[in-house]
């Protein structure tokens, strides 16, 4: 992947020779696609507050100890191949901000499971403000996210999304208030959930399953089946796919 996403960024600075420095400080000067993504969030960190060092030579080294370029690799191949609206892996590195938003999670998840809890939500909280995208450092996120647009998305803090999973914008995993503990959903493998969908408690949407746009969700919902509506109900099992999310490689 990394290989791909130079080799795009070395053509379009050879086509716009004006963002050379640029398509080389973003990608060719950087030596894997894990360092490439630290040096771009903590670029995205000092750009959004002048108070805060460079924490790129730290995120590298975080993100080589935990292997976390393997699951950015998964992100930006899902979004790239599968997305019509992402015309490379180029564009998925350098402008998604979902890809982004879930890479600075799991650098702020890293420092939590370490146990610098306090550091890791401010992570969090710079990350919200840099993309809209608030994901608890606790959540556990699996890698090949289509997470589409991304803005508005909220996920708490006992919430776990598996591998494969699609996200559109507006989306909360969030709690009742009427548990405590583990409160928050599970969602399983390959599931969608369709912009604005509201999936509150410690619940599960089964593998495969789909949460129709706007539905507010407060039971598990099986495998295979989506459900729909305020409250939501299941209504008929997933027939087929979806081509917003299925097109064919580039």
């Amino acid at each position: 992947m990394w290989e791909t996403v130079r080799a795009e960024a070395e053509r379009e600075a050879q086509l716009r020779p004006m963002l050379r420095r640029y398509f080389d400080a973003a990608v060719l000067n950087h030596e894997t696609l894990g360092d490439a993504f630290a040096s771009l969030l903590a670029a995205e960190l000092v750009r959004s507050d002048g108070t805060l060092p460079d924490f790129s030579e730290e995120f590298s080294a975080v993100t080589r100890q935990r292997g976390l370029d393997v699951g950015a690799a998964a992100d930006i191949a899902r979004i790239s191949s599968s997305n019509p609206a992402c015309p490379n892996a180029l564009t998925a590195f350098l402008s998604f901000r979902g890809v982004l938003a879930v890479q600075f999670h799991r650098i702020a998840h890293a420092y939590w499971t370490a146990g610098e809890k306090t550091f890791a939500v401010l992570l969090q909280n710079w990350c919200a403000k840099s993309y809209n995208v608030d994901i608890h450092p606790a959540a556990r996120i699996g890698k090949g996210l289509f997470v589409d647009h991304a803005m508005g998305i909220v996920i708490g803090e006992t919430a776990v999304v598996e591998d494969d999973v699609s996200i559109w914008h507006g989306v909360t995993l969030g709690s009742t208030f009427a548990e405590a503990g583990d409160r928050h959903p599970k969602v399983r493998r390959g599931a969608t959930l369709a912009a604005n969908a509201t999936i509150l408690g410690n619940i599960e949407i089964g593998e495969g399953a789909v949460i129709a746009a706007g539905s507010l969700v407060r039971m598990s919902i099986p495998a295979g089946m989506i459900a729909a509506g305020v409250p939501a109900k299941v209504i008929k099992p997933v027939s087929g796919t979806y081509a917003a999310i299925t097109a064919p490689s580039k």
